[in-house]
């Protein structure tokens, strides 16, 4: 299981079809997409109009993408507004800066959009190593070598503190995929009750000892059980 494998499913067996990504980078995810709509937002794009144009050919569906090479803090306060204007988000991969509050944002930002049966893939949830959990700034000071997961772990921990109101696990593959979906249950408790403030003074040590917990991991097939998915 990977994030553009459990997209795929999503979008075939599910129907889930208004796709957007944050973070969209080289487009190895984006452009595989079979998508009417989909949605670009990343502000250092990596592949030229050229690249795009192949990748029409190979993808016809990409004639039909937008792109906006913006923050996504700006993309949803200065463009959202008319890009959903007749549009609700199905599924959205989360794959922008890896840092607590900017994975947070995103995320809320997304529910503000999506439909209630729709769907959000996070990217990195699971650091292996504390170097891989490091900040952004930490990970540019070593010329960006190594994995960099950063702490996005955080932002599955403040779901399951605060939002009572999601479903949210990590499948333990691919640097750890986050699923959050808008919960059925009317009444759910939360199994923390962390704030804010508190998950953003947690250390990776703190992660480490409570891994399994703090991500409520489960194995990459319980993708398929939760949504009732065929292999």
């Amino acid at each position: 299981m990977n994030r553009l494998l459990a997209i795929q499913l999503l979008m075939t067996q599910k129907n889930l079809k208004n796709y957007v990504e944050i973070g969209v980078f080289n487009g190895h995810i984006f452009f595989r997409i079979k998508s009417f709509f989909k949605i670009a937002i990343d502000p250092d794009f990596t592949f030229s109009k050229f690249r795009i144009f192949g990748k029409i050919i190979l993808n016809p569906y990409n004639l039909f993408n937008q792109y906006f090479k913006i923050t996504s803090d700006d993309f949803f306060k200065n463009n959202a507004p008319n890009v959903f204007r007749d549009k609700k988000i199905d599924i959205a991969l989360v794959d922008g800066m890896h840092e607590f509050a900017f994975a947070t944002r995103d995320v809320e930002h997304i529910l503000e959009r999506m439909n209630d049966n729709g769907v959000i893939i996070m990217h990195d949830c699971n650091p292996l190593t504390f170097e891989a959990a490091c900040t952004f700034k930490e990970w540019e000071n070593r010329n960006f070598s190594g994995t960099w997961n950063g702490d996005v772990w955080k932002t599955i921990l403040y779901i399951q503190s605060c939002r009572t109101d999601l479903d949210v696990f990590v499948l333990d593959c691919d640097h750890g995929l986050g699923v959050v979906t808008k919960s059925k249950k009317h009444d759910k408790t939360s199994p923390f009750h962390f704030s804010m403030e508190e998950i953003d003074r947690l250390t990776y040590d703190d992660f480490n000892a409570n891994r399994t917990a703090y991500l409520n991991l489960k194995s990459a097939d319980y993708f398929y059980e939760y949504f009732q998915l065929n292999k």
